[in-house]
């Protein structure tokens, strides 16, 4: 069994779909049907769960798994999250993953440390970057929430210093 943080979620197994032991899949990955590409998943527990067959149902993904023949098997796995071990997701080139810049330094292109990364997420616009600033952050602020837009906001990304240089005002 792989520690947690080798693992990243990239889906949810959803409501029962029939009797014959078909789940919905709700996928996290950027084109849901790219889920299927990381298959076997591992469960919560450490244990993996293959995939036999998919398909599109309408615009919802179902999916046959092995050892799930039966509505009640089929309830029985309902809303457990599916992980992959990170060393499967492919190597990026001008890209990130948000795994890889939470806990990153963010620093102003005028040397004022930000904090770090606690978590990132997505409104629609674009990714945000949410800060944990340092207990003596000189404008009393505990979090910030800064776009990660690069060239606009994001000036550099140094995954071997684990750190981001970013143009912002910190007072405001």
């Amino acid at each position: 069994m792989s520690k947690a943080s080798d693992t990243i979620i990239v889906g949810k197994i959803g409501a029962p779909n029939g009797v014959k032991g078909w789940v919905k899949i709700n996928s996290f990955t950027q084109n849901a049907q790219d889920i299927f590409d990381y298959a076997p998943w591992l469960l919560a527990d450490g244990s993996e769960i293959e995939l036999d067959q998919w398909k599109t149902n309408g615009k919802t993904l179902v999916a046959k798994l092995v050892g799930i023949d039966s509505r009640n098997d089929a309830e029985a796995v309902k809303n457990a999250e599916l992980s992959i071990l990170a060393s499967k997701l492919p190597e990026l080139e001008d890209e990130f993953y948000w795994k890889d810049l939470i806990g990153m330094q963010v620093v102003t292109d005028k040397g004022y440390d930000l904090g770090v990364i606690k978590d990132m997420f997505e409104t629609g616009a674009n990714d945000v970057m949410q800060i944990k600033a340092k207990n003596n952050d000189a404008f009393g602020q505990k979090e910030r929430l800064l776009p990660f837009i690069y060239d606009d906001v994001v000036l550099n990304v140094d995954k071997q210093a684990r750190s981001i240089t970013v143009d912002w005002d910190p007072g405001f």
